[in-house]
């Protein structure tokens, strides 16, 4: 059986060399943070020697193109964000045919208290469409009107606290016309327009 010889007390480091050992090791260390690490990843050389070596100008570079790629994230997440509400402003709720009632199209939307929508259909002048609105669960203020270019612009009716309404719009121009109406109540508003006749497009402005 093997039997290593065990160190005598002489032989052991003292107390005073493991500390002396500690401090050269805590110092090495800072020096390779202060001349390596920090100017090659952080491009931060308070000594100068990161320079020298190359390693600060490889720690900006770094660093810039950290910063570059957060902003391409920052303006990517606003261009969907804008893109989405771009979406939602342009997309009419339920636009839909109707072919069993007899409309060409029918849109629902539902106003809270206080919000106000404008639905309108590209039309030229002298052609006529048919429409009927009605309002569920309270009553709003409305304007047909009409806005064509040059500043072109006319109104055909106004109805105030009306719970629906119906009859034929014959356009007076070249131009977008159609309703606006506000809920001026407490209480949210279901609405519903059919459409049909003559004319180009129907779409939401607000």
């Amino acid at each position: 059986m093997y039997n290593s010889d065990l160190p005598s007390r002489a032989d052991l480091p003292s107390t005073m060399q493991l500390f002396r050992s500690t401090l050269i090791a805590a110092g090495v260390a800072v020096v390779i943070l202060v001349t390596a690490v920090l100017p090659g990843e952080y491009g931060v050389d308070p000594t100068g020697i990161g320079r020298i070596l190359g390693l600060t100008q490889m720690g900006e570079i770094k660093q810039q193109l950290a910063a570059e790629a957060d902003a391409a994230a920052v303006q990517a997440v606003a261009e969907t964000e804008m893109a989405v509400e771009a979406v939602a402003a342009d997309v009419v709720e339920a636009p839909q045919a109707a072919p069993a009632s007899g409309w060409r199209e029918e849109v629902t939307l539902t106003l809270a208290p206080g919000e106000a929508a404008e639905i309108k259909l590209v039309m030229k002048a002298g052609e006529t469409a048919g429409y009927a609105w009605a309002a569920t669960g309270g009553v709003l203020n409305s304007d047909l009107h009409g806005d064509g270019k040059g500043g072109q612009s006319t109104s055909y009716r106004k109805g105030r606290a009306e719970a629906a309404d119906s009859g034929d719009l014959t356009a007076a121009f070249d131009g977008s016309h159609g309703w606006f109406w506000r809920n001026r109540g407490d209480a949210p508003v279901e609405l519903l327009l059919q459409v049909k006749g003559q004319y180009a497009e129907l779409k939401r402005v607000l």
